[in-house]
């Protein structure tokens, strides 16, 4: 298998084992700790979560897998994001989507028709903030400067042509979930085009996410009952349990599918709250 960097989701259902979580994953061959994000839903506020895991641990990077950005005010993420960035030593990445969930925004009291829109003027608000210039002539500067030069690292998540040109106009680097290697493979590929239309030096950091549970059949059972809930809400035949990873070899086949395809990182996205999936799947990735 061509060597590609791992990460792991962390599941959402028992926020209090998350530090421990954290701290084996520390110890192992894991580059990244990332957490998703809803508002109307029974999971820990990532922001305040990945701020304790930063404190927890001393290497691994933690990361927003996505942080539903148009449902936040600006000025306050842009603060968060820098502390986060500054406190962690530079080991925070934001990862950014605009969700479909309609009870999010109305909870919210922002507009899901314009969430876009409403995004790509935050983005340019964060870049500016970070950047240490001030908010406007009437209002300074936000602190405190991101440990990072300009801002943390950014990703966006999502399957829409936008999504790949603000990759290429705002982020350093695209996060593709839920589709296998053979699927992702157009998803990268449009991401680099975008990039090199857009004039960026380099390349765009590629990130694939799998859902994955490893160990006997009741964390099976548990991560299954995990991930249906939280899909609940699609109502198009969409059936994530139905595709998780349970057995090592899917999993050794999925991490080498996705170095085929040039993936810098696989996040393997755990649903069961059984922290002995760190050192499983570490076993198997290590």
């Amino acid at each position: 298998m061509s060597r590609i960097e791992v990460g792991l989701g962390l599941p959402i259902n028992d926020p209090a084992t998350l530090l421990t979580w954290a701290r084996r994953a520390d110890e192992g061959p894991y580059r990244t700790l990332g957490l998703l994000d809803r508002l109307v839903y029974d999971n820990p506020e990532p922001m305040v979560t990945l701020a304790a895991l930063a404190g927890a641990t001393s290497r691994v990077r933690v990361q927003t897998e996505v942080l539903l950005v148009p449902l936040r005010s600006t000025v306050l993420l842009a603060k968060q994001c820098a502390t986060l960035d500054r406190i962690s030593g530079g080991r925070f990445t934001l990862g950014i989507g605009v969700g479909g969930r309609a009870d999010d925004y109305l909870a919210a009291d922002v507009d899901l028709h314009h969430r876009g829109r409403r995004l790509d003027g935050q983005l340019a608000a964060l870049r500016q903030l970070w950047s240490g210039k001030p908010l406007s002539t009437d209002i300074g500067p936000i602190g405190p400067v991101p440990a990072s030069p300009g801002g943390p690292e950014v990703l966006f998540g999502g399957f829409a042509p936008v999504v790949m040109e603000r990759v290429a106009r705002w982020g350093d680097g695209f996060l593709g979930a839920a589709l296998p290697p053979e699927h992702m493979d157009g998803l990268f590929r449009r991401v680099e085009q975008c990039w090199q239309s857009a004039g960026r030096t380099g390349r765009p950091r590629l990130v694939a996410q799998v859902n994955v549970v490893l160990g006997p059949d009741r964390v099976v059972a548990e991560a299954r009952e995990s991930i249906t809930a939280y899909y609940g809400f699609v109502d198009n035949g969409y059936r994530p349990a139905d595709t998780m990873l349970t057995t090592p070899n899917q999993i050794r086949e999925a991490l080498t599918g996705f170095a085929d395809i040039g993936a810098d990182e696989v996040m393997l996205y755990c649903w069961s709250s059984d922290p002995d999936q760190v050192n499983r799947l570490a076993e198997l990735v290590g």
